[in-house]
């Protein structure tokens, strides 16, 4: 039994929209709305140029959610994210002003360029999807989740995405450059003016929470739940690991399997599902040793291992 005809038309509309404006990408962009399927936050990290900010841009600009782009700068504060109090001497109380991070979908531009201390101020949001501020708790709207992007290879002016706050981003996505006949095409169709200045939204506010909401229908075998584990302690095990996947991301790579399955058109997850899933969803979470980094060993080469390791279910 597949998905709905409704579900399937919604996901393939989203995605093409999302094409018009980057090109030659489409498994990326596919990668970045199983996310949204999840409610999970999205690190997309690559080299400066490729479309890291209008990748995030096009996918907030295909929902008719509320939309934010934060630029992450040295100087922004915590409360300039959450919010603050402060005193008005007309009502002789203290009012709640809101911060920067008030929209369903926030694209967190540069993130890696602000310092740990407003870095840790989207622990709680991201993973509670709520904000403490002056001890009283305010609940982010839904659906909520955040882009954030980051550039690999320049490290003046930069601070890295602590382990905990990479742990909380449910995919780590990276664009690459395009082939040469897209990039031709894209000189061609840019020097017509931008394509995702005219983009519009193809999906609701509820579509998002209605696709979210079934997810959980999609089986998944209790063998997958085994499959799963297994190359999770995999990673852990390794000799070159420091600190391998956490149970978040066994819970993530569960999820990230079945919005594939959904995806795809299925009503239940297959091992497939789970090999795909396993490099966007692990990687980011894997700490190596120092002296495995000296030999140029990477977390994508332990998934890679683990998922080879560990016997497919049948």
């Amino acid at each position: 039994m597949k998905i709905s005809i409704n579900q399937a038309e919604i996901l393939n509309k989203i995605t093409d929209n999302v094409e018009k404006a980057i090109f030659g990408k489409r498994e990326v962009i596919e990668l970045a709305i199983c996310s949204f399927l999840c409610g999970g936050h999205v690190l997309i990290e690559d080299v400066p140029g490729v479309g890291k900010t209008s990748l995030a841009a096009a996918l907030a600009r295909s929902f008719s959610c509320s939309f934010r782009r934060i630029q992450f700068t040295p100087d922004i504060m915590p409360s300039d994210i959450t919010g603050f109090t402060m005193y008005n001497p007309k009502t002789g109380e203290f009012e709640y002003k809101e911060g920067l991070i008030t929209a369903q979908i926030i694209l967190a531009d540069e993130i890696n360029r602000t310092p740990p201390k407003t870095q840790s101020s989207l622990m709680e949001i991201m993973e509670e999807n709520q904000k403490t501020v002056d001890g009283i708790t305010y609940q982010m709207p839904k659906p909520f989740i955040v882009l954030a992007t980051q550039n690999p290879v320049e490290y003046t002016g930069t601070y890295p995405l602590p382990e905990a706050q990479l742990d909380r981003f449910f995919i780590r996505i990276s664009i690459g450059y395009p082939s040469d006949a897209v990039e031709s095409d894209m000189l061609t169709i840019l020097n017509g003016g931008r394509p995702i200045e005219t983009l519009t939204p193809v999906a609701t506010e509820a579509d998002l929470i209605a696709l979210q909401n079934s997810l959980s229908e999609i089986y998944v075998d209790k063998k997958v739940n085994g499959y799963i584990i297994d190359i999770i302690n995999d990673t852990r095990k390794n000799e070159n690991v420091m600190l391998g996947a956490s149970p978040r991301a066994s819970f993530c790579l569960y999820r990230a399997a079945q919005a594939w399955a959904m995806y795809s058109g299925r009503d239940h997850v297959r091992p497939d599902d789970v090999i795909k899933m396993a490099p966007p969803v692990l990687e980011h979470r894997i700490v190596m040793k120092q002296e495995a980094k000296m030999k140029k060993i990477t977390p994508a080469m332990v998934v890679k291992s683990a998922v080879g390791n560990v016997k497919v279910p049948m």
